[in-house]
């Protein structure tokens, strides 16, 4: 199995099927991809295959990630991209670069304190924080 598809085998799992949360400022979402991220995306009918060839193009190959040789930080990478934003997965990737602090370590911590900082934290973030811990832990193995 490619790290890209282990990768994809934990963020499809955890970003799950279809979901039209109206207080959810991505909307209507499925397998992760929303529609305010692509408003011109039928989500409804979107297949796991087709979630994969969006995944590939715009957050892996964006960030970079065949060139990150483990999958403790390729997972937090395309994890951060998937649920924070490439632009602000990239940014913390550079604000913890020279961290005394492990790799996965500091980026997740960076992660916590951009969702602590949002207005919609009181409704999400018991689940972000709980994600967080999730995807620590696969990282480690």
């Amino acid at each position: 199995m490619s790290q890209f598809d282990r990768v994809m085998a934990y963020i499809l799992t955890e970003e799950g099927g279809y979901v039209n949360n109206p207080a959810d400022p991505g909307g209507e979402t499925k397998y992760g991809i929303s529609k305010r991220a692509y408003p011109t995306l039928n989500i409804a009918t979107l297949t796991v295959e087709d979630a994969k060839r969006i995944y590939r193009r715009d957050y892996w190959d964006v960030m970079g990630l065949d060139t990150v040789d483990k999958y403790g930080p390729a997972l937090v990478l395309m994890d951060c991209g998937v649920n924070q934003g490439v632009k602000r997965a990239l940014q913390f990737k550079d604000k913890v670069a020279t961290s005394s602090q492990p790799f996965v370590v500091a980026f997740q911590a960076e992660r916590a304190l951009h969702y602590a900082s949002l207005s919609t934290f009181p409704t999400f973030g018991r689940g972000w924080m709980r994600r967080l811990v999730r995807c620590s832990i696969e990282a480690s193995k």
